[in-house]
């Protein structure tokens, strides 16, 4: 069966447990989805599908290629495509199947990925967290990297030091986030929990693949 779906960041809210507990959610967009490809082991080496998140309206302009491959599906033109994993080697999954909220159920856990906000360029206290040096008067040492070579050997500086550069647009995944709530007429998720991403964001929402056992909430 297919266990994730594609969808778009909308962005954060609240909603109230019965006993008056505030609890914060995301809210995502989950489909619908339609498969525009299937890949099995005896051919591919491993089964997935690929899965496209149906948009109004669709892209304008498409390659050769791009058209030709919508067409062998039967279906419209979309913007977002990822692959996703079958958790079921035999399961009946056909081109053009749809793939729509309800195949989650509220509390089960998720799995989200996202592309996180993109920061420019940033320096290596914000990049990296790094803690900072004593801010008490005369330290000279309040925002400066330290060391990151010696001198005599190597002589030079490794590859892979931490140091100032570009920040964001890196793919991150959020792992076991409860599902508070499922609107399948509107096609939504209530995710517990931040997503990463700005609003509008591409989103993968997967069944955890690691699922913890929640604790038991009060009444």
């Amino acid at each position: 069966m297919v266990s994730a779906i594609l969808g778009k960041k909308v962005g954060m809210t609240q909603v109230f447990r019965e006993n008056g507990d505030v609890v914060p959610v995301t809210v995502l967009k989950a489909g619908p989805c339609i498969v525009i490809q299937r890949k099995t082991a005896q051919r591919d080496g491993y089964e997935a599908v690929q899965l496209g998140l149906v948009e109004l309206p669709g892209p304008r302009r498409l390659s050769k290629a791009a058209e030709g491959h919508f067409k062998k599906a039967a279906a419209n033109p979309v913007r977002f495509l990822r692959e996703v994993r079958l958790t079921d080697s035999g399961a009946e999954v056909n081109l053009g199947d749809k793939v729509l909220a309800d195949i989650f159920k509220a509390e089960e856990r998720v799995d989200v990925i996202g592309t996180s906000k993109g920061r420019g360029f940033a320096g290596f206290h914000k990049r990296h967290h790094f803690g900072g040096g004593g801010a008490s008067h005369g330290s000279m040492f309040h925002r400066a990297p330290g060391s990151i070579g010696a001198s005599a050997f190597p002589s030079r500086v490794l590859k892979g030091m931490r140091a100032a550069g570009h920040m964001g647009t890196d793919r991150v995944t959020v792992r076991n986030l409860r599902v508070v709530q499922v609107l399948p007429e509107e096609n939504a998720l209530l995710v517990e929990g931040a997503v990463p991403g700005p609003k509008g964001g591409y989103v993968i929402v997967r069944k955890a693949r690691a699922p913890h056992k929640a604790a038991a909430r009060p009444a």
